[in-house]
This record gives C-alpha cells, sequence and structure tokens, in this order.
C-alpha cells in the first residue's frame, strides 16, 4: 500500500528505495540516501544495521532500507572518500574531513529531506490526517490508473495539471 506524503518526494533510482511492503514508487530522490547516511555517521559513528534501523525510525510507517541499498551507499561513500573505516572486525564507520565539508556544502539539502521525512512521519502518525490520506491515495490511485494510458493526449496532461495545481491553490486557502 502506496502511503499519503509518497507524493512529497520525487523519484530516483530503484536502488536507493526498499520497503518491507514491496510497494512501488521512490521514497528518495536521487542522491538523498547517501546525504542520509552521511548525516547519520556523522551523528555518531556507525555500522550497516545501526543505519537500517535509525532510516527506518526517521522515515516511519512501514519503510525499512534493505541491506542491498545501505551496504552499496556505504561503500560508495568510502569510495568518494566522505567515510572511513574506524572498526575493521564491525565495519564501523565515521565521517571524515571530506564528508564534514560535504555535509556543511548540502545543508539546505539535507535540512529539505529531514523536514519531508519529519511530515511523513507526522501524517502517517496522525489518525486525524486519516481523511487527507485517504483523499491522497484515491489521487495518486487515478493518475497511475490515468498515466498508464498509452494514448493521453497532450492537452489532456494539461488538463490534468491544471486540476491538481487548482486543488493545490484551494487547499492552501482553506
Amino acid at each position: 500500500m502506496k502511503h499519503a506524503s509518497d507524493h512529497y518526494f520525487e523519484h530516483a533510482p530503484a536502488s536507493e528505495m526498499s520497503q518491507r511492503s514491496g510497494r512501488r514508487g521512490r521514497l528518495f530522490e536521487s542522491g538523498r540516501m547517501k546525504l542520509l547516511v552521511l548525516h547519520l555517521i556523522q551523528q555518531s559513528p556507525k555500522h550497516g544495521y545501526e543505519i537500517i534501523k535509525e532510516i527506518s525510525d526517521l522515515v516511519g510507517g512501514d519503510y525499512s532500507p534493505s541491506a542491498g541499498t545501505i551496504y552499496p551507499t556505504l561503500t560508495n561513500l568510502e569510495e568518494m572518500h566522505l567515510i572511513s573505516l574506524i572498526d575493521a572486525e564491525r565495519k564501523q564507520y565515521q565521517v571524515t574531513e571530506e564528508g564534514e565539508a560535504y555535509l556543511k556544502q548540502q545543508q539546505d539539502l539535507l535540512t529539505a529531506l529531514l523536514e519531508k521525512l519529519r511530515l511523513r512521519r507526522e501524517i502517517h502518525s496522525n489518525d486525524q490526517l486519516i481523511d487527507i490520506h485517504r483523499a491522497m491515495e484515491n489521487l495518486k490511485t487515478a493518475l497511475r490508473l490515468k498515466l498508464n494510458t498509452a494514448d493521453l493526449k497532450l492537452e489532456q496532461i494539461h488538463q490534468i495539471a491544471e486540476k491538481i495545481d487548482q486543488a493545490a491553490v484551494e487547499i492552501s486557502r482553506l
């Protein structure tokens, strides 16, 4: 089952997303998983399992990154010299000076990502928002069905986008 807040997240390569529920769609934009992993390691040195657990807790819902996502991400961060091993036996990592500099450089992006994740957790944990969650699911389903139509014309695409834009304006005025 897809989640109400998925529309807040843009698409990324399939390698950057995994969920227990087997949902389709993307939670993290390209490169955002690396940024999040680097941020978590900056908080304190960690190994892969700790990162999986912390991301699962941070994202909320039924999301949990797979080992097939996290361990290649760690390898990539290490190859980029953004993290280094401090305990080879446990494969525990710490952020390097280059990693610290990269995080400073990406601070605005990181702040936006953490806010998106906070909003996602809030939507999933607040029972008062269940009607909004249901309505968002309905919209996503209708869009998926319409977008799967092979002969969707450019005019229809513009009409759909206009209706969504109008709804956004109306909601912001409530």
